[in-house]
């Protein structure tokens, strides 16, 4: 199992036998992409999320871009996800 981290300046860590490894930051987080790699609309995406689908399609369309707390959770889930769906699932 996969353990990552997210750190207090917002990147992403994998903690290996004690030990955290940087994952390599995407040089652009391409959300449409990201969302059909786990094969959702962008109703069910919004939906596992719990943001509204109009954010999915401004961050799709490039009239915003995800920061802070929702980049963060979009790394994670480029790296496992399944884990943060199972997570997401539990709230």
């Amino acid at each position: 199992m996969q353990r990552l981290r997210l750190k207090a300046d917002g990147r992403i860590v994998e903690l290996r036998d004690g030990e955290e490894i940087p994952l390599a930051p995407a040089a652009r987080l391409e959300v449409r992409d990201l969302r059909r790699r786990v094969h959702l609309t962008q109703q069910e995406f919004a939906a596992k999320l719990g943001v509204p689908v109009e954010t999915i399609r401004n961050w799709e369309q490039g009239k915003r871009m995800p920061r802070g707390p929702a980049r963060a959770l979009l790394t994670v889930i480029a790296h496992a996800p399944e884990t943060v769906f199972a997570a997401l699932a539990k709230t």
